[in-house]
């Protein structure tokens, strides 16, 4: 039994210290190198860095001061100081910028140095179009040091660099334009049709995780909606859930008396009313202006045929 209990004991402490290492690990940022920018914009391109490092739960930063203290007078610029400022503030990785101006354009090179080993983690390269940039460009390294992938793989809604927007399908684009084509499958009303061919038109706005907009459709009739959708990610493929408030003019064959439906032939009866809408579906390519979307939404209309539906669509915006 007290074998056991030792053994307990023993597997606890190192699932413990095991679980400390893989949730925390110390980073040193080495003071910035640069040359033919000013200090100024140098020194808030860093701070930015260390905040975005910062938010990161995973990520302990050295303090500015410790780091100076540790480097003192020297010129520390390479892997091997690295190493050593590193090995002084017991920090498990060093990482190494350096802003260099090409034309109007800034290169940032940064090294991700392991100190146990003296390893690079990461050796990556981003460019900023101009001094604005470096906001979006140091958001994109932090993550990527964060999360020991390359700056390309990182790109989220907000933090697209100058370079990538004048790319073909520019990521710049918030304003969304678009057209999406499916089928309307009625679950009550609707004449009891089976499904029905629509076309939806969109226009609208992504503010941080929040697409707000307004959809003209022909789905067995006419329809106007406003709607605002949740998005769940800011990367490429992007789940969404969200709803509509409208008005939906629908086009029945069937009239309506005392519950009943009976069909007058050769006469079409239009009946509208508010609609309610809840939807939800996918975006991809979500960071780039031109997006592909799935798109599932369930309505109902508040008018004397009960009408309700789901309807299914898929587009680009």
């Amino acid at each position: 039994m007290k074998k056991i209990t030792l053994l307990l004991i023993v597997l606890s402490t190192v699932m413990s210290l095991k679980a400390q290492d893989t949730t925390s690990k110390s980073i040193a940022v080495l003071p910035f190198v640069s040359n033919g920018i000013d200090p100024t914009s140098v020194q808030t391109a860093e701070s930015i860095l260390r905040m975005d490092l910062s938010k990161d739960s995973s990520m302990n930063v050295i303090s500015k001061n410790k780091v100076f203290d540790a480097i003192g007078n020297k010129d520390c610029s390479d892997q091997e100081c690295a190493v050593e400022i590193g090995q002084k503030l017991n920090a498990n990785e060093v990482l190494i910028c350096t802003l260099s101006p090409l034309g109007e354009k800034i290169i940032i090179q940064y090294i991700l140095v392991e100190t146990s080993t003296g390893k690079n983690i990461l050796s990556e390269q981003a460019t900023a179009l101009y001094l604005e940039d470096l906001d979006a460009v140091m958001n994109r390294i932090a993550l990527s040091v964060a999360n020991h992938t390359p700056f390309s793989e990182n790109v989220e809604v907000g933090n697209v660099v100058g370079q990538e927007t004048i790319e073909p399908s520019s990521r710049a684009g918030r304003f969304n334009f678009g057209a999406g084509f499916g089928y309307l499958f009625p679950t009550d009303g609707y004449d009891d049709d089976e499904k029905s061919f629509t076309l939806n038109l969109y226009f609208d706005y992504e503010i941080e995780d929040y697409a707000i907009g307004l959809m003209a459709g022909a789905r067995d009739g006419v329809a106007l909606a406003i709607y605002g959708n949740y998005l769940f990610s800011r990367t490429d493929i992007c789940p969404y859930l969200g709803g509509a408030l409208g008005f939906h003019w629908i086009s029945h064959d069937y009239e309506y008396s005392y519950n009943n439906y009976y069909y007058t032939e050769g006469v079409a009866k239009d009946e509208d009313g508010i609609e309610l809408g809840l939807g939800t579906g996918l975006r991809f390519l979500h960071t780039y202006g031109i997006q592909f979307f799935i798109n599932v939404e369930y309505i109902i209309t508040l008018n004397d045929y009960n009408d309700k539906a789901i309807v299914f669509t898929i587009g680009i915006l």
